[in-house]
């Protein structure tokens, strides 16, 4: 067996074979071998026909095929092991395969490789780190919201406002005739919240307990269930009860009833701390983004199609498994958005381009800075992950293949990456309009340019630099 390498465009290479006759007689003798028990020959035992015979009948092409599966496999896999500069991240596309004359066979092959990366700057860049101001009204919605998460409910006999809670049993129909899940019995439904259909809460505002009321409304045309897009329906509605949200009163009581704190001002002091800590990690997390994304787009490589196409059927399974964990089919879910599966992997492909993208530019970053880590940094990581799963570490080691471990080193390379990155690449602070407009006050005024004594001639004052928001 003989072959040669040719590159082509789009990181792919062309693998030509050249299989001599003796080898590929072998593997027609195999196939022959593999295959002769579907052969049925008036006058012999099944599986015991000669290949003389079955050729004869079908001709001496009936056993290339089958020959195929077992040369092609064999002769590619032998050029792997020789060329060691080849990294294949596809599967081969047979492009042509033929028999030759003299009983040989010649066949072609193309893969897509790894493509080569060319790094852009990835040290000394400057990328703007902003962290969020903490107003006083973002420390109030919080606040409020712990209040609402105390609140209790309270029948009312007044009229039912938007806000309030209606406990209703209903019956739905459409032209007289009931429809599944149109019916239920002791529903909250909170008004003005938007939850039933439009038109639906409106109509009962003003209800009070005990009362009956026919809601009338219009299903919309772009409704989940076919039967009933664009139909009118009447819904019999008995109000139950209404209620109201009590909410406690906001003082140092409230604050010691759910904090560790005895006044409101510390309550609201904790809480405003807590906000400036989760915008500084958001911050963190959005500079190392963008840091990424900087570094991403100086690089440049071309992406085989058959790695972008690999991510995104990566992205649409790992879509599924989730659906999944949520009782929901893929095919169930695709049949709701009128989507088949082809394009629902059309609207992975950016994605998935931007994903492989970001993984060939560190992975050349990691290799190129000869990065690696120590046995001890990978044990900490299993112990990181045992403590999380609430497992001791040796229990938690036997549920681990290698490719956990292979997982795990990977996120430690990469976390070892993202701190270069960030000692290499000093964030660049940015002020808000309010601290430009301080720093601006504090700067003492521009003092009168005296006469040289040399010249006689006065020196231009010059001007600070103005600053930007983006400073």
């Amino acid at each position: 067996m003989s072959y040669t390498v040719e590159k082509l465009e789009k990181s792919q290479v062309r693998f030509k074979f050249d299989i001599d006759a003796e080898t590929f007689e072998k593997a027609i003798a195999s196939a022959y071998n593999k295959t002769k028990h579907k052969y049925s020959v008036p006058g012999f035992r099944k599986g015991h026909v000669p290949r003389k015979i079955i050729e004869g009948m079908y001709g001496k092409e009936v056993f290339f095929e089958d020959a195929m599966d077992i040369v092609i496999p064999e002769a590619y896999s032998e050029a792997l092991d020789k060329e060691h500069d080849i990294e294949v991240v596809s599967r081969p596309e047979l492009e042509s395969f033929d028999v030759k004359e003299d009983g040989g066979a010649t066949f072609e092959l193309t893969v897509a490789i790894r493509p080569e990366v060319k790094l852009g700057a990835y040290k000394g860049l400057s990328v703007e780190r902003k962290v969020d101001k903490v107003t006083a009204k973002q420390v109030d919605e919080e606040v409020e919201n712990a209040r609402e998460k105390q609140a209790r409910l309270v029948e009312v006999d007044d009229a039912a406002k938007n806000g309030d809670i209606v406990n209703i049993d209903f019956v739905g129909s459409v032209d007289g005739v009931k429809f599944d899940g149109g019916s239920a019995e002791g529903y909250d439904l909170t008004l003005g919240s938007g939850s039933f259909i439009p038109g639906f809460e409106e109509q009962l505002v003003g209800v009070k307990k005990g009362d009956k009321k026919d809601v009338k409304v219009t299903f919309p045309e772009d409704y989940h269930a076919a039967e009933l897009k664009g139909k009118e329906a009447v819904f019999e509605c008995t109000v139950n009860a209404v209620k109201k949200k009590e909410l406690p009163a906001l003082d140092d009581e409230f604050a010691k009833e759910i904090s560790e704190f005895d006044t409101l001002a510390a309550y609201k002091e904790d809480v405003k701390n807590k906000l400036m800590k989760d915008a500084e990690m958001r911050a963190d997390r959005q500079y190392e983004d963008a840091l990424v994304q900087s570094v991403v787009e100086g690089a440049e490589v071309e992406i085989p199609q058959a790695m972008i196409d690999e991510e995104a059927e990566d992205m649409a399974k790992e879509f599924e498994y989730r659906l999944s964990y949520q009782g929901i089919k893929l095919s169930d879910y695709l049949g709701y958005l009128n989507m088949t599966r082809d394009q629902l992997l059309d609207e992975y492909k950016e994605q998935a381009a931007k994903s492989v993208k970001t993984r060939l530019v560190m992975e050349e970053i990691v290799k190129r800075e000869e990065m690696t880590f120590e046995q001890s940094e990978l044990d900490a990581k299993v112990a990181e992950m045992a403590e999380r799963s609430g497992q001791d570490v040796e229990t938690f080691k036997k549920g681990l293949g290698k490719e956990h471990y292979d997982y795990l080193a990977n996120q430690v390379l990469s976390s070892k990456l993202m701190d270069m990155l960030r000692k290499e690449n000093a964030p660049k602070a940015k002020k808000s309009k309010a601290a430009d407009a301080a720093d601006a006050e504090k700067k003492p005024a521009a003092k009168k340019a005296k006469k040289s004594d040399a010249d006689g001639e006065a020196k231009p004052v010059k001007k600070a630099a103005k600053k930007t928001d983006a400073e």
